[in-house]
């Protein structure tokens, strides 16, 4: 399919201003100004004038895992049971069916990354998948896209309250360092029985197999952290283990950004668009995200679904505009930033050649601005809005 007589904002740092693009089986095969050179056979679409961006995305969400309107019986996203769950898989608990995947394509959001939530210090692996699908497996981008680690209050109310550990920071942190410290050992002796044929491995271990792309920095690691001194912890396992990290929310992070930018940290800075309904949010602002781009540090806007709906993902973005963050910058952070923060823009985030075909359509709004809703919404070449 052509599709063509467009304003193509391929958000790849050029804006066609009457461009064209052709998608093949899900795929964008080609990206140009007018006019395109006719194939023999070839359908087309015109745009007539309307703008076209990439299909948002969502970095931070539980998208699928706390189903909408119902309690415990969707309730998939913390295995309370026990502080340390690397093994745990977001596909084998989201559900497509949800309604809110829906919601999401209305808005024009087309990929997320859905996941466990903070109860555990490690509390599994999170899914980068499309909202559009019936079957989990069928809507994978990259599973697991990474490992999701929690500091700060989330793990020790939930344990606190069980009366086990971990009551305090510092047993959050020591009980995260100490699986590491197995995970690599195992590694270790994994490496030995390779190379000697004389050792024997070890007995198979699913929270060290879990953990083992992590030490390898094959994986990233998401860590939930709000206030500064969690965000310093965050930097300083990272460092022990050399893992290739992310912080998620960074509540505080603006109070430190020129610290945290000569750090090279990445940020998933929200949800902006809520209350301080702890005290480790007490210093939330909208503005933070906007401060953080502004030293230099790559960020995404997220919901944190189902804390903000995901259909709400544009007026976050708009909000963090309002408060002084750079509109381009802004529409970057929910398209380009979080595909690359997240390791899958060789899939998504951009419209160029070899991406998939996801992508949204307006006819005269800003898709910043709070009234905007997308004409048309197309996943792998394919529209479902």
């Amino acid at each position: 399919m052509l599709y063509k007589n467009g304003v193509i904002h391929t958000m790849a740092g050029t804006v066609l201003q009457h461009g064209y693009f052709r998608e093949k089986d899900g795929l964008i095969e080609e990206v140009g100004a007018m006019p395109p050179v006719p194939r023999e056979g070839e359908e087309s679409f015109d745009l007539a004038g309307a703008h076209v961006y990439p299909g948002l995305i969502d970095a931070h969400t539980h998208l699928g895992m706390w189903e909408d309107g119902l309690a415990f019986e969707g309730d998939d996203g913390n295995e309370e049971t026990e502080p340390l769950t690397p093994q745990l898989r977001a596909i084998d608990a989201i559900n497509p069916m949800d309604r809110c995947f829906s919601e999401a394509l209305d808005a024009g959001v087309t990929t997320v990354v859905t996941g466990p939530g903070s109860a555990n210090p490690i509390g599994g692996q999170l899914a980068a998948i499309k909202t559009a699908g019936f079957c989990i497996d069928d809507m994978i981008v990259k599973a697991p896209v990474a490992m999701k680690m929690a500091l700060g209050e989330n793990p020790k109310t939930v344990y606190h309250d069980k009366g086990q550990t971990p009551y305090t920071r510092m047993a959050t942190a020591a009980l995260i360092r100490e699986q590491l410290f197995k995970a690599r050992r195992y590694w270790q002796e994994l490496k030995r029985a390779e190379e000697d044929e004389d050792c024997d491995p070890p007995e198979y271990d699913i929270k060290c197999e879990a953990l083992l792309p992590v030490l390898k920095r094959e994986l990233k690691v998401h860590f939930h952290a709000h206030r500064s001194d969690d965000i310093y912890t965050a930097l300083r396992l990272g460092r022990e283990f050399d893992l290739d990290f992310v912080v998620v929310h960074g509540t505080e992070a603006h109070l430190t950004a020129d610290y945290l930018a000569q750090q090279g940290v990445s940020v998933l800075s929200g949800p902006s668009l809520c209350d301080r309904s702890k005290p480790e949010l007490r210093n939330l602002t909208p503005k933070s995200t906007g401060i953080l781009s502004r030293a230099g540090i790559p960020v995404a806007i997220i919901t944190d679904h189902p804390v903000i709906p995901i259909q709400y993902l544009p007026v976050c973005a708009a909000l963090v505009v309002r408060e002084g963050m750079d509109r381009e910058e802004a529409l970057k952070a929910v398209t380009c930033s979080p595909a690359q923060i997240c390791g899958i823009s060789d899939r998504v985030g951009s419209l160029e050649a070899g991406k998939d075909a996801d992508f949204i359509v307006y006819r005269d709004q800003d898709p910043l601005c709070f009234e905007a809703k997308p004409e048309m919404v197309f996943v792998r070449g394919r529209r479902v809005k």
